[in-house]
């Protein structure tokens, strides 16, 4: 598998029916502008706009996110949509066609989980929901041979900024599979050209250990504006992780009810790097990694989302990002999951 880079991506509040419309003319010409075929930009046209009439409905704040996912089972076109509306007390009844608590059909949830490659869906009474939604674009042929790993990232840019100043990367070879989050400092076009220089030497030498990933990219970096780096490699199949990080990239991995945060040392690659140093740790089967950058307090805990460990990676990464975003920052959430060898 070749390296997969973050990709720019569409993001929309949907507050009131004149919102609709404009939702899915953007995200249809987004899967245009991504290379899909007829038939995919159509399904995601219909699928946004169901997912829209049903924030306008029932949410509060709320806001959709398209956005060009590849993973090892293939290239999709991925909608999330997240409210912080009443949430729903039964989701399974929720999707049964002919259920609605809004006077319409009740149609739309079932028919967004029937046209959808993958779904998945997270609510909880007055917190809200997070539904996701992708539609294959392109199919894998090798399908995730060897270790399952699963993973998927929630990135936006500032308010008021066109490009993101971070970045993430991931990848996968035979006997291991790298994560690698970067933010450059600031927001902007100048953190993100800092935060793609690292980017590049992410994907042009991929054999670098991680401690000689970050001394590179801090040669790469210097004279710009400098950036906060962290990389964790997953070595197969023993599910040992190596991690090293410079700057606030926050790295946790957790196991059930047990978070452990990942050591990082302080400094700013391309500005001033005090220590190198790579750390070692396991990584349980069914276990989560999560990395993200300054833009989501630190603060978070995923026991105060009962089953949310249970969902797929990205509706992770979005619950996250809707709950816990700082103020006007760039933010990135990187969630993986291993989930040992397939058969």
């Amino acid at each position: 598998m070749e390296v997969v880079r973050a990709h720019p991506a569409v993001f929309l509040d949907v507050l009131d029916n004149s919102q609709v419309g404009e939702a899915r003319r953007a995200a249809v010409s987004f899967a245009r502008a991504c290379g899909a075929g007829e038939t995919v930009f159509a399904t995601v046209g219909i699928i946004v706009t169901e997912l829209a009439n049903n924030l306008v409905r029932h949410a509060v704040e709320g806001h959709l996110a398209v956005q060009f996912l590849s993973t090892g089972r293939g290239d999709f076109i991925e909608v999330l949509a997240m409210d912080r509306g009443p949430g729903m007390s039964d989701v399974g009844k929720c999707l049964q066609d002919g259920f609605t608590t809004g006077g319409t059909a009740g149609n739309g949830l079932g028919a967004v989980r029937r046209l959808s490659s993958e779904f998945d869906i997270f609510s909880a009474p007055a917190q809200g929901t997070v539904i996701l939604s992708r539609v294959l674009a392109k199919a894998n042929p090798e399908s995730e041979k060897g270790a399952a790993i699963r993973w998927g990232a929630y990135s936006r840019p500032a308010q008021g900024e066109a490009v993101c100043g971070d970045t993430w990367c991931v990848h996968r070879s035979i006997d291991r599979i790298r994560f690698m989050v970067s933010d450059g400092l600031g927001h902007g076009p100048d953190a993100a050209q800092s935060a793609e220089a690292v980017a590049e030497i992410f994907v042009q030498s991929p054999a670098l250990s991680p401690a000689q990933f970050l001394a590179a990219a801090h040669r790469a970096v210097t004279g710009k504006r400098g950036a906060a780096v962290a990389i964790a490699e997953l070595q197969l199949p023993a599910g040992v992780v190596q991690y090293a990080g410079v700057g606030n990239i926050s790295g946790v991995l957790v196991d059930g009810d047990r978070a452990r945060g990942l050591v990082s040392h302080n400094g700013t690659v391309g500005v001033l790097i005090r220590k190198i140093q790579t750390f070692e740790y396991r990584w349980a089967i069914n276990g989560l990694l999560i990395m993200h950058s300054d833009g989501l307090q630190t603060r978070w805990s995923l026991a105060s989302y009962p089953g949310l460990q249970a969902r797929d990676p990205s509706t992770i990464a979005a619950v996250l990002a809707r709950d816990f975003k700082r103020g006007r920052d760039d933010m990135t959430v990187l969630v993986a999951k291993f989930e040992g060898e397939t058969q």
